[in-house]
Protein backbone atom coordinates (compact mmCIF):
# COMPACT_ATOMS: atom_id res chain seq x y z
CA UNK A 1 0.00 0.00 0.00
CA UNK A 2 0.63 3.30 -1.13
CA UNK A 3 -0.03 6.34 0.42
CA UNK A 4 2.06 9.59 0.69
CA UNK A 5 1.44 13.53 0.55
CA UNK A 6 3.53 14.02 -3.36
CA UNK A 7 4.85 17.10 -5.73
CA UNK A 8 4.39 17.14 -8.96
CA UNK A 9 6.43 19.12 -11.34
CA UNK A 10 4.57 20.97 -14.34
CA UNK A 11 6.86 23.34 -15.66
CA UNK A 12 7.88 26.06 -13.02
CA UNK A 13 4.93 25.01 -10.62
CA UNK A 14 4.68 22.61 -8.28
CA UNK A 15 1.59 20.67 -8.11
CA UNK A 16 0.67 19.29 -4.82
CA UNK A 17 -0.80 16.10 -4.52
CA UNK A 18 -2.28 12.87 -2.59
CA UNK A 19 -1.38 9.36 -3.90
CA UNK A 20 -2.36 6.06 -2.44
CA UNK A 21 -2.51 2.82 -4.46
CA UNK A 22 -3.95 -0.39 -2.75
CA UNK A 23 -1.66 -3.84 -3.22
CA UNK A 24 -2.58 -5.15 -6.38
CA UNK A 25 -4.23 -2.10 -7.90
CA UNK A 26 -6.01 -2.72 -11.22
CA UNK A 27 -4.84 0.87 -12.23
CA UNK A 28 -4.75 4.25 -11.22
CA UNK A 29 -7.12 6.92 -11.10
CA UNK A 30 -6.17 11.04 -11.92
CA UNK A 31 -8.80 13.47 -10.05
CA UNK A 32 -9.20 16.97 -11.70
CA UNK A 33 -11.01 19.50 -9.73
CA UNK A 34 -13.44 21.69 -11.14
CA UNK A 35 -12.88 25.86 -10.96
CA UNK A 36 -12.54 27.04 -7.06
CA UNK A 37 -12.34 23.34 -6.33
CA UNK A 38 -9.17 21.58 -4.87
CA UNK A 39 -7.60 18.24 -4.30
CA UNK A 40 -9.56 18.41 -0.89
CA UNK A 41 -12.78 18.42 -2.65
CA UNK A 42 -15.35 16.37 0.18
CA UNK A 43 -16.90 14.92 -2.93
CA UNK A 44 -13.84 13.96 -4.98
CA UNK A 45 -12.65 12.27 -1.72
CA UNK A 46 -15.40 10.40 -0.75
CA UNK A 47 -15.25 9.01 -4.44
CA UNK A 48 -11.47 8.11 -4.42
CA UNK A 49 -12.42 6.37 -1.72
CA UNK A 50 -14.71 4.34 -3.54
CA UNK A 51 -12.61 3.45 -6.08
CA UNK A 52 -9.64 2.20 -3.75
CA UNK A 53 -12.08 -0.08 -2.06
CA UNK A 54 -12.25 -1.54 -5.83
CA UNK A 55 -9.04 -2.18 -5.83
CA UNK A 56 -7.88 1.59 -7.64
CA UNK A 57 -4.88 3.58 -6.80
CA UNK A 58 -6.09 7.53 -6.83
CA UNK A 59 -4.09 10.35 -7.33
CA UNK A 60 -6.11 13.74 -6.15
CA UNK A 61 -3.91 16.60 -7.43
CA UNK A 62 -4.41 20.35 -7.24
CA UNK A 63 -3.97 21.84 -10.56
CA UNK A 64 -3.27 25.21 -9.73
CA UNK A 65 -0.61 26.76 -7.45
CA UNK A 66 -1.67 28.77 -4.29
CA UNK A 67 -0.73 31.87 -5.89
CA UNK A 68 -2.60 30.72 -9.57
CA UNK A 69 -5.67 30.31 -7.01
CA UNK A 70 -5.62 33.48 -5.24
CA UNK A 71 -4.81 35.57 -8.44
CA UNK A 72 -7.50 38.14 -8.32
CA UNK A 73 -9.72 37.80 -12.17
CA UNK A 74 -9.28 33.71 -11.46
CA UNK A 75 -8.66 33.98 -14.67
CA UNK A 76 -6.44 30.32 -14.44
CA UNK A 77 -9.36 28.29 -13.00
CA UNK A 78 -10.66 28.38 -16.47
CA UNK A 79 -7.87 28.17 -18.69
CA UNK A 80 -8.42 24.42 -19.74
CA UNK A 81 -5.21 24.46 -22.10
CA UNK A 82 -3.30 25.16 -18.72
CA UNK A 83 -5.55 22.45 -16.62
CA UNK A 84 -4.89 19.68 -19.16
CA UNK A 85 -1.16 20.33 -19.83
CA UNK A 86 -1.34 19.75 -16.35
CA UNK A 87 -2.87 16.98 -15.70
CA UNK A 88 -0.33 15.02 -18.97
CA UNK A 89 2.42 16.27 -16.81
CA UNK A 90 0.76 13.92 -14.05
CA UNK A 91 0.31 11.18 -16.13
CA UNK A 92 3.91 11.32 -17.08
CA UNK A 93 4.63 11.47 -13.31
CA UNK A 94 3.38 8.45 -12.69
CA UNK A 95 4.36 6.63 -15.49
CA UNK A 96 7.85 7.46 -14.25
CA UNK A 97 6.84 6.21 -10.95
CA UNK A 98 8.13 2.31 -9.94
CA UNK A 99 4.98 2.23 -7.89
CA UNK A 100 2.38 3.48 -10.65
CA UNK A 101 4.86 3.17 -14.19
CA UNK A 102 2.65 -0.32 -14.99
CA UNK A 103 -0.74 0.62 -14.16
CA UNK A 104 -3.16 2.00 -16.69
CA UNK A 105 -4.45 5.34 -16.07
CA UNK A 106 -7.93 6.64 -16.15
CA UNK A 107 -8.99 10.16 -15.56
CA UNK A 108 -11.99 11.54 -13.19
CA UNK A 109 -12.60 14.83 -13.95
CA UNK A 110 -15.59 17.25 -12.13
CA UNK A 111 -16.92 20.97 -13.89
CA UNK A 112 -14.30 22.06 -15.70
CA UNK A 113 -11.96 19.52 -14.15
CA UNK A 114 -13.87 17.14 -16.95
CA UNK A 115 -12.90 18.90 -20.15
CA UNK A 116 -9.26 19.35 -19.03
CA UNK A 117 -9.21 15.47 -18.63
CA UNK A 118 -10.83 15.04 -21.86
CA UNK A 119 -8.19 17.66 -23.80
CA UNK A 120 -5.64 15.30 -21.84
CA UNK A 121 -6.82 12.01 -23.10
CA UNK A 122 -6.67 13.43 -26.44
CA UNK A 123 -2.46 14.41 -25.21
CA UNK A 124 -1.59 11.18 -23.81
CA UNK A 125 -3.56 8.50 -25.94
CA UNK A 126 -1.00 5.95 -25.42
CA UNK A 127 -1.56 6.20 -21.62
CA UNK A 128 -4.88 7.52 -20.59
CA UNK A 129 -7.49 4.33 -20.93
CA UNK A 130 -10.39 6.40 -20.09
CA UNK A 131 -12.62 9.34 -18.85
CA UNK A 132 -15.26 9.84 -16.20
CA UNK A 133 -16.97 13.81 -15.50
CA UNK A 134 -19.09 13.96 -12.79
CA UNK A 135 -21.11 17.20 -13.35
CA UNK A 136 -18.81 18.22 -15.93
CA UNK A 137 -18.56 20.47 -18.36
CA UNK A 138 -17.14 18.31 -21.45
CA UNK A 139 -18.30 21.04 -23.85
CA UNK A 140 -15.44 23.34 -22.94
CA UNK A 141 -12.94 21.01 -24.49
CA UNK A 142 -14.16 22.05 -28.13
CA UNK A 143 -12.79 20.56 -31.30
CA UNK A 144 -10.72 18.22 -28.67
CA UNK A 145 -13.89 16.06 -28.04
CA UNK A 146 -13.45 14.91 -31.63
CA UNK A 147 -10.30 13.87 -30.72
CA UNK A 148 -11.10 11.61 -28.26
CA UNK A 149 -9.87 7.94 -28.52
CA UNK A 150 -10.61 6.23 -25.13
CA UNK A 151 -14.20 5.67 -23.87
CA UNK A 152 -15.75 8.04 -21.94
CA UNK A 153 -18.33 8.07 -19.32
CA UNK A 154 -20.12 11.02 -18.41
CA UNK A 155 -22.58 11.55 -14.93
CA UNK A 156 -24.95 13.94 -14.26
CA UNK A 157 -27.37 15.16 -12.30
CA UNK A 158 -31.10 14.98 -13.31
CA UNK A 159 -32.09 18.12 -11.64
CA UNK A 160 -29.03 20.09 -12.87
CA UNK A 161 -30.85 20.69 -16.78
CA UNK A 162 -28.51 23.48 -18.08
CA UNK A 163 -24.93 20.78 -17.59
CA UNK A 164 -27.36 18.23 -18.63
CA UNK A 165 -28.06 19.74 -21.86
CA UNK A 166 -24.61 20.53 -22.16
CA UNK A 167 -23.40 16.82 -21.96
CA UNK A 168 -26.06 15.29 -24.39
CA UNK A 169 -24.54 18.21 -26.95
CA UNK A 170 -21.23 17.11 -26.22
CA UNK A 171 -21.91 13.38 -26.54
CA UNK A 172 -22.99 13.74 -29.43
CA UNK A 173 -19.79 15.40 -30.46
CA UNK A 174 -17.96 12.05 -29.31
CA UNK A 175 -16.63 9.69 -31.22
CA UNK A 176 -15.55 7.33 -29.07
CA UNK A 177 -17.12 4.88 -27.01
CA UNK A 178 -19.33 6.81 -24.19
CA UNK A 179 -22.30 6.71 -22.61
CA UNK A 180 -24.54 9.38 -20.60
CA UNK A 181 -25.64 8.45 -17.15
CA UNK A 182 -28.29 10.47 -15.16
CA UNK A 183 -28.59 10.57 -11.49
CA UNK A 184 -32.28 11.08 -11.17
CA UNK A 185 -33.33 13.69 -8.72
CA UNK A 186 -29.50 15.06 -8.49
CA UNK A 187 -28.38 18.58 -8.34
CA UNK A 188 -25.21 19.86 -9.90
CA UNK A 189 -23.34 19.16 -6.63
CA UNK A 190 -24.97 15.44 -6.28
CA UNK A 191 -25.76 16.77 -2.59
CA UNK A 192 -28.45 14.46 -2.33
CA UNK A 193 -29.42 11.64 -0.56
CA UNK A 194 -27.58 8.33 -2.18
CA UNK A 195 -26.80 10.58 -5.44
CA UNK A 196 -22.82 10.69 -4.99
CA UNK A 197 -22.75 6.90 -3.84
CA UNK A 198 -24.59 6.11 -7.07
CA UNK A 199 -21.90 8.41 -9.00
CA UNK A 200 -18.90 6.12 -7.18
CA UNK A 201 -20.88 3.39 -8.06
CA UNK A 202 -20.96 4.06 -11.86
CA UNK A 203 -17.63 5.21 -11.80
CA UNK A 204 -16.28 2.24 -9.88
CA UNK A 205 -17.91 -0.17 -12.51
CA UNK A 206 -16.83 1.86 -15.41
CA UNK A 207 -13.12 2.24 -14.34
CA UNK A 208 -13.32 -1.83 -13.69
CA UNK A 209 -14.84 -2.62 -17.33
CA UNK A 210 -12.22 0.13 -18.91
CA UNK A 211 -9.32 0.22 -16.65
CA UNK A 212 -7.08 -2.47 -16.09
Amino acid sequence: MVSASVTVPSGAAALRGDLEIPAGARGVVLFAHGSGSSRLSPRNRAVAGVLRRAGFGTLLLDLLTAAEEDAATGRHRFDIGLLAGRLAHAVDWLEVRPDAADLPVGLFGASTGAAAALVAATERPRRVSTVVSRGGRPDLAGDALGLVACPVLLVVGGADPEVLDLNRRAARRLSAPHRLDVVPGATHLFGEPGALERVAELAAGWFGEHLG
